[in-house]
């Protein structure tokens, strides 16, 4: 067999991404309902057809090798682009069905999108509607891979002019501490105070800590650092048990403003005035379905911190 029969039999290849990704033949055959022995002929085949190993074992485990993992990164581009391809011709029924394929990362696919997608059921109840909330260099390989048609995000990917990118909803940073803190009272604190003071932030790369960073750098002031944590819910709920001071969106505390086990806090060069976007690829085609729910965010007013009526 040539290179043509490796191309027209994609099947070893979808074997292989299984596999690639769980990093198990066992458990691979059991997710494919096909034997071991079968996952092993499929992955020795692609082997044999492309000419360089694709797994190698380490104990009792097997990894990756430089080729599989540039053969993953193919095969993932090749089949979403498949799935892209019957979603273009799908696109001559009107977009009523079909898929939609969102990525948000964690503090808008959480605190935003959910609330839009319902709102998009109710318009598209046909569409087979899929959410991944990632972090935010999650977002931007899934748009690349074209694993999702259009992304939600609080900062627009680098280089800006390879995306396309429209700010539709507002997204301000602020200051949150328990009711009980001594700066809860307090007006115009300085922005140096804050810097001094030890912050609960998220993980290297989300876009709430970069933005805090940049305010920071502008007037020659560093981040200190007290605590690491995963997710904005792990963050509300130690501020508010009295462990420290966090930058967060509004949008996230709303419930915890009301119920006052949060406040505000009075800080310079806060609120940070910021935005989620709505990403895709510049060039990427744009299935119906994910240009139907473009328009619909597009539609909402930046100054509005809820869906408008006109939209349910």
């Amino acid at each position: 067999m040539g290179p043509d029969d490796f191309l027209i039999n994609l099947h070893p290849l979808r074997v292989f991404l299984v596999v690639a990704r769980l990093l198990n033949f066992s458990r691979a055959a059991e997710e494919l309902h096909i034997s071991q022995s079968a996952v092993s002929t499929h992955v020795k085949t692609l082997e044999l057809h492309v000419g360089v190993p694709l797994f190698e074992k380490r104990g009792r485990h097997v990894v990756l090798t430089d080729a599989g993992t540039m053969l993953q990164d193919y095969g993932q581009r090749i089949f979403s682009l498949i799935d892209e391809t019957l979603q273009a011709m799908n696109s001559m029924k009107g977009g009523q069905w079909g898929k939609l394929r969102v990525a948000a990362d964690t503090t808008a696919g959480v605190y935003v999108v959910p609330a839009f997608l319902g709102v998009y059921r109710q318009k598209f109840p046909d569409v087979a509607i899929s959410l991944d909330v990632v972090n935010r260099s999650q977002v931007v390989e899934s748009l690349r891979l074209r694993q999702a048609d259009i992304a939600v995000m609080g900062q627009v990917p680098d280089p800006p002019e390879h995306w396309d990118a429209k700010p539709f909803l507002d997204n301000e940073l602020v200051v949150i501490g328990c009711p009980q803190h001594p700066w809860a009272t307090r007006h115009r604190i300085a922005l140096r105070e804050l810097a001094e003071t030890p912050l609960l932030v998220r993980e290297p790369g989300s876009g709430t800590r970069k933005a805090l960073e940049r305010l920071l750098d502008r007037v020659g002031l560093s981040l200190n650092i007290a605590m690491e944590l995963g997710s904005n819910s792990t963050i509300k709920q130690a501020v508010s048990h009295g462990l420290g001071l966090a930058v967060i969106s509004r949008r996230v505390i709303e419930l915890e403003l009301s119920a006052e086990r949060l406040v505000v806090l009075d800080v310079e060069g806060f609120p940070i005035k910021r935005a989620w976007y709505v990403v895709h690829l510049e060039k990427s085609y744009l299935s119906p379905p994910a240009k139907q729910f473009r328009q619909l965010l597009l539609t909402v007013q930046l100054k509005e911190p809820s869906i408008p009526d006109s939209l349910h």
